[in-house]
C-alpha cells in the first residue's frame, strides 16, 4: 500500500513538471520578441534629432564662397525690385508726357508764342519737355532742321529709358547664372564627400541642398524680374511712340514759319 501510494506522488510531480515546462518554452520563446517591441516603440518614441539641411544651414554650412555666392544672389534680387519700382515710377504717362505740359505747349502754339511753349518745356523737365525743347531751340532754321533735332532728341530720350529697363533685364540673367554656379559648388562638395570612401550622410545632404537652394534662389528671383522687364518694355514703347505723334502734332504749326536769312 506504501509502494502505491508513493508511486502515485512520484507520477503527479513528474506530470507538473513537464507541463509547467511546457507552458514556460513559449514564453520564452515570446520574451525577445517582446524586447523587440518595447525597443522600436522606445525608438519612436525618443526625440528624433534635427534636420541639418535648413535654408540657413545651407547657407552658413558651404563654406566663404557658398556664403559669397548667397550675398550676390540676395542682392542681385534687391537690384531687381529696386529698378524694377523705379521704372514703374518714372516710365508712366504723368512722368514722360505730362497733361499740363501738353496743355499749356498747345495753348503757347495756338497764340504763335514760341517762347512760352519754351518756358512751359522749362518749368516741367522731362522727356517730351526735352524733345519739344530741342526742336524749338531750332526754330529759324526750317522745319526740316527741327524735325531732324526732334528725331535725335527722341532717339536719346528713349535710350535713357530703355537703360533703366537693361538694369532689370541684367538681374533677370544674372540670377540663373548665379544659381548655377551654387549647383556646381554643391555637386562639387558632394563628390568631395563621397571621394572620403565613408561618406558623411549629413555633409552629403548639406551639399545637395547647396545645389537645388541655390538654383531655386536663382530661378525665384529671375521669372519675376524678367516678367516685370518685358512688361515695363512694352508700356514703355508704346508710351514712346505716343510721345512721337504728341510732339509732331504740337510742332506742326511750325511749318508755316518763314526762315530769314541775313
Amino acid at each position: 500500500m506504501k509502494r502505491l501510494v508513493m508511486s502515485m506522488l512520484m507520477f503527479a510531480c513528474l506530470t507538473g513538471a513537464a507541463v509547467m515546462a511546457q507552458d514556460a518554452a513559449p514564453a520564452a520563446a515570446e520574451a525577445p520578441a517582446v524586447a523587440a517591441e518595447v525597443q522600436e516603440q522606445t525608438a519612436e518614441t525618443a526625440p528624433k534629432p534635427k534636420s541639418s539641411t535648413g535654408f540657413f544651414a545651407v547657407v552658413f554650412g558651404s563654406g566663404w564662397l557658398g556664403v559669397l555666392l548667397w550675398s550676390a544672389l540676395f542682392g542681385c534680387g534687391a537690384a531687381a525690385i529696386y529698378f524694377s519700382v523705379d521704372s514703374w515710377v518714372l516710365i508712366r504717362p504723368q512722368k514722360i508726357m505730362p497733361q499740363t505740359l501738353i496743355d499749356r505747349v498747345k495753348a503757347g502754339m495756338a497764340e504763335g508764342d514760341v517762347i512760352k511753349a519754351i518756358k512751359a518745356c522749362e518749368t516741367e523737365p522731362g522727356p517730351m519737355a526735352n524733345i519739344l525743347s530741342a526742336g524749338f531751340s531750332h526754330v529759324e532754321e526750317g522745319f526740316d532742321v527741327i524735325q531732324e533735332s526732334i528725331g535725335a532728341a527722341a532717339d536719346l530720350e528713349t535710350e535713357r529709358i530703355m537703360q533703366k529697363l537693361t538694369w532689370i533685364s541684367v538681374c533677370a540673367n544674372l540670377a540663373p547664372m548665379l544659381g548655377l554656379l551654387g549647383t556646381v559648388q554643391g555637386m562639387i562638395m558632394a563628390f568631395r564627400t563621397l571621394a572620403t570612401g565613408a561618406p558623411d550622410v549629413g555633409a552629403l545632404a548639406l551639399a545637395i541642398s547647396q545645389a537645388l537652394w541655390t538654383t531655386a534662389g536663382g530661378l525665384t528671383i529671375a521669372i519675376p524680374a524678367i516678367t516685370v522687364y518685358y512688361s515695363i518694355r512694352n508700356n514703355a514703347n508704346r508710351l514712346i511712340l505716343r510721345m512721337q505723334a504728341m510732339t509732331m502734332e504740337l510742332i506742326k504749326d511750325l511749318r508755316n514759319v518763314e526762315v530769314v536769312n541775313d
